[in-house]
Parts: structure tokens; sequence; C-alpha cells
């Protein structure tokens, strides 16, 4: 496994310093942030898009994934007001555009909190129509979508990776898989070793945190309350050979460096001794 940092906690900085700081901090990969000032919808060129992916790789990076900004942003899958919901995936296309530019072979969706007066079954229906028009889209760029499910806090839809196979099955789509996050894993009361099992080869990826068990802090893994040594030994044992990556919280952009110099050094260490 190799270790990736979500450029998010760069938040303060253009995306091209972000790389920088990525590669210095000691990272395998970024993982491309798809809001502002980063990489926003067609706020960049074609020719902007395409020094950036040189210089990711002139730095020794790979981009291991492309997060659109989603969770309380623009965006929202399941959404009933249907220029919303369209908007939606027109937005989630365009940041496939922009990870194919940049050469990254995935994508994060978020499954959407459904709007006061509508029922979860709406909800779920207009996830289906919605991801069914984004995998469609990616798979023609050969992009991998993978549907990041969170705790009741951000999505009433999928909270666990559980449910998130079940739906991922019955829609029945060849690039859909899951994102876990052992963070939201935790929140939800869910057993994360026995999730990567259960996931097999649908384990798109990893995000990696830390938290209380209560909210989703995003701490840096090693100071909450979650046990790394198991799923780390989980993921080894189900042969996931991806990237996990580090996803760390707004708290940290006042000083991301430090914080990402410690959360390179304690992944691996972890990957070293479990």
């Amino acid at each position: 496994m190799k270790i990736s940092l979500s450029a998010f906690v760069y938040f303060n900085y253009p995306i091209e310093e972000a790389v920088r700081c990525t590669k210095a901090a000691g990272f395998d990969g970024i993982d491309i942030w798809g809001g502002r000032p980063h990489c926003y919808r067609q706020d960049l060129t074609e020719k902007e898009l395409m020094a950036l992916r040189k210089l990711i790789l002139d730095e020794g990076l790979e981009v291991a994934s492309y997060i659109p900004a989603q969770f309380r942003y623009p965006t929202n899958l399941c959404c009933n007001v249907d220029a919303v919901r369209k908007d939606s995936v027109r937005y989630i296309k365009e940041s496939i555009e922009n990870a194919v530019a940049l050469g990254a072979e995935m994508v994060s969706v978020c499954p959407g909190h459904t709007l006061f007066g509508q029922s979860r079954e709406d909800g779920l229906k207009r996830l289906t129509d919605s991801l069914w028009e984004i995998s469609s889209f990616a798979l023609r760029h050969k992009i991998k979508i993978a549907i990041e499910p969170a705790d009741h806090f951000e999505t009433d839809l999928l909270n666990t990776c559980t449910q998130t196979l079940e739906f991922i099955n019955q829609a029945d789509c060849s690039n859909l898989g899951v994102l876990l996050d052992n963070g939201h894993e935790f929140i939800v009361g869910q057993n994360s070793n026995k999730t990567v099992k259960e996931m097999g080869h649908k384990l798109f990826y990893v995000h990696v945190d830390d938290n209380n068990g209560k909210r989703d802090q995003h701490l840096i893994p090693g100071d909450g309350e979650f046990d790394f040594a198991p799923f780390i030994s989980a993921l080894k044992t189900a042969n996931y050979d991806g990237y996990i990556c580090a996803e760390l919280s707004w708290d940290y952009t006042q000083d991301p460096d430090t914080a990402a110099k410690l959360t390179a050094e304690r992944l691996r260490d972890m990957l070293t001794r479990y």
C-alpha cells in the first residue's frame, strides 16, 4: 500500500504549492480537491491542467484520486429539485474530465442528503438516476467511481459500507465501488476490519483519519480513539494494494505542513508495524 494526502488540508495554498508541500511531507500520491481555489469545475484551462499534471509527475507523485467538493458544498446528487440534481451531475462529469486530464483513475462521490419532506426512497431513486448517468460517462473515460458512505450528520441514504455495497449491486454498474472511510465507519458503529473482507473487489479506495467515535473530526491518525492495528492488518490480509488517503480537517489548514508530515510518518509506521 502507498499513502496519499487529500490536498484539501492545503486549502489556503495554490494547488501547485499544495503539490510541492505534499511531496515534501513524504507522501507517494496526492488526492486532488475539486473545490476552489484548487480544481473547481472549469476554473483551469486545458493548458493549466496539463502544466499541473507535469508538475505532479516531476515531483514524483501520482494522482491517487480526484475528490469533487461535496458534503455541504454546492452539490447534491439526490436532490428533489431537478435543476440542482442535474447541475450536480454536470459538476461530477466536469470533475471526471479534470481527473482524466490529471491522470487520475478514481473519482469519489457522496450520496447526498434528502431535503425536508423528501422521503428516503425518493432520495435513493434520484441518487440511482444520477449515478447511472455519472458511471456511464466515467466508463467511457475509464474512470472508477467510488461511493463514500458517511455518518448521519452528512447523509441519510448510505451510512455504512454494507448499505453501499447492496446499493452498488442493485445498480449493476461495473465501475461503481466503495470508498471506505474508517472515521465514518467508526462513528456509525461498524467494524472496519470485517467491512474490508466483506467489500471484496468492490473496495475501490480507502480514506483514513481519526475521531472520538462520536463526530467526524478528521484528526491525524493516532490522535483519536480508532484502533488502526487490526484495520491495517485487515487491508493487508485482503491484499488491498491501493492508496490509503489521509483526510485531515479544516482545523489543520492553519499549519498544514506540520500536520501533513506527522500524518505521513504515522501512516508509514503503521504500515510497517501492523
